[in-house]
């Protein structure tokens, strides 16, 4: 296999080539603030993407697709109200996509991906802040990479607008959530 890294602008990146994320060995997670106050944690267990490492950095993309039924916070209840038309709807809008359309260097070792996010039908634009993490060999012979990423998004914009009022003010579920992603991905 050739190099799998290079440098790019005197900063190490992943070689040109396809990598399949590993879904076993990443994470797809978010955080809300439930009664304002509370940091409430999730993610999704089942989900699968492709990174298209271009010959210049900005030239790559990514795509992931992931399946809204495998939502899981650590509450049955939580996850069973979360699947319902009241947020994600998962019978009627069982998969939700993220497809980038431009990548661009941030700061000195960051990456900017803008892209488009697909919730419930309703696809808006969103950026993620994503940092090259590394490469290593495995065990089999052939080489990893792994990637952070995290963004900020209001789920209103995707239809997403169940909440109830508080007698002390404020709402029960924040409308901000944040997503933080964490990627291994093997070359293909």
């Amino acid at each position: 296999m050739a190099d799998a890294t290079r440098l790019v602008d005197g900063v190490e990146i992943p070689a040109p080539g396809v990598w399949e994320v590993d879904p076993a060995h990443s994470r797809l997670g978010f955080v809300a603030r439930h009664l304002m106050v509370t940091k409430v944690r999730g993610s999704f267990d089942v989900f699968d993407g492709r990174i298209v490492v271009g010959d210049r950095p900005e030239s790559s993309n990514v795509e992931v697709r992931v399946d809204t039924t495998s939502i899981t916070t650590g509450s049955a209840d939580r996850d069973q109200h979360l699947k319902s038309p009241d947020f994600l709807d998962v019978e009627r809008y069982p998969t939700m996509t993220f497809r980038s359309n431009k990548v661009e260097r941030s700061g000195d070792t960051g990456l900017r991906l803008d892209g488009e996010l697909t919730v419930r039908d309703v696809t808006r634009p969103v950026s993620l802040e994503a940092e090259f993490d590394g490469l290593t060999d495995d065990p089999w012979g052939g080489k990893r990479v792994a990637f952070t990423a995290t963004t900020e998004i209001d789920r209103e914009d995707w239809g997403i607008t169940w909440n109830q009022a508080l007698e002390t003010g404020g709402v029960m579920v924040s409308k901000k959530v944040k997503i933080e992603i964490e990627v291994e991905a093997f070359r293909v």
